[in-house]
């Protein structure tokens, strides 16, 4: 089974710069989760949104239209389905879409950008603490699998510039430990444990200034699994040849 997922930055530019199929073709998911989709499932075309052979579901932003939201894709229907934590705050952006299948919980996340203001650095990492309790209680039921776009880099070997971007969102001390917190409490970062020294590894870049052509980057999206299934993850990988956004498609084998 492959995982893929995926922050599109906006799913009708993907699909109106027809990058829908290739996407398909180079990934060849199983199950596919999408970040930032800007969209309601309505605003959609009827390939995107009722794509062959995928059962869908999504959940968008009730705070303004275009605006976040994330999506999950599956071969295999679900069990059941979470749209959000429970929780308003956090619920009303379109961050969260969690799939219940026999063996684990999978979970879509867009986390929150740091950036605008000590508002939402402080709001990011409200969900932060958030996001780990709730996994924490789901995790009760069954092992756990969570993806998406964390919106920050652990550790020097995730960004291309650490040293220059010390005192900047994506990569504070804080959002950090975050991380730190989540691999203590039974998480594995699946790419990491697979290459634990790999370098230039990066899923984003900034596309004002071209740094995907220079691979001046940031590793953002992430798959991690709780210690009880991690062992059943064969592979993963980063597809930084998959365009479309200033993200590249992140994925697992299991």
């Amino acid at each position: 089974m492959r995982i893929v997922s995926w922050n599109v930055n906006g799913l009708r530019a993907v699909a109106r710069n027809n990058n829908w199929v290739p996407f398909l073709q180079a990934t060849k998911p199983d199950i596919f989760l999408l970040q930032e989709t800007k969209a309601s499932p309505e605003q959609l075309p009827d390939e995107v949104r009722e794509c062959g052979g995928f059962s869908s579901f999504f959940s968008s932003s009730q705070v303004r239209k275009g605006y976040s939201g994330v999506a999950l894709y599956s071969k295999q229907e679900p069990l059941s389905v979470l749209y959000g934590m429970g929780i308003k705050e956090f619920d009303q952006e379109g961050r969260i879409i969690a799939g219940e299948y026999e063996d684990f919980w999978l979970l879509g996340v867009y986390f929150p950008n740091g950036g605008r203001g000590q508002d939402r650095l402080e709001y990011k990492l409200r969900f932060y603490d958030a996001f780990l309790q709730f996994i924490e209680k789901l995790r009760q039921q069954k092992p756990v699998i969570f993806c998406g776009d964390v919106n920050t880099a652990h550790e020097e070997i995730d960004l291309a510039c650490p040293k220059e971007n010390e005192n900047n969102t994506g990569f504070l001390p804080e959002e950090r430990a975050w991380l730190d917190e989540v691999i203590r409490a039974g998480y594995i970062d699946t790419f990491r444990d697979k290459f634990p020294k790999s370098t230039g590894a990066y899923s984003y870049w900034d596309m004002r200034t071209r740094a995907r052509d220079r691979n001046i980057g940031w590793r953002f999206d992430y798959f991690f699994a709780s210690n009880e299934i991690a062992r059943r993850i064969k592979s993963a990988h980063i597809h930084a040849d998959v365009y479309g956004s200033d993200h590249a498609p992140v994925s697992i084998t299991l």
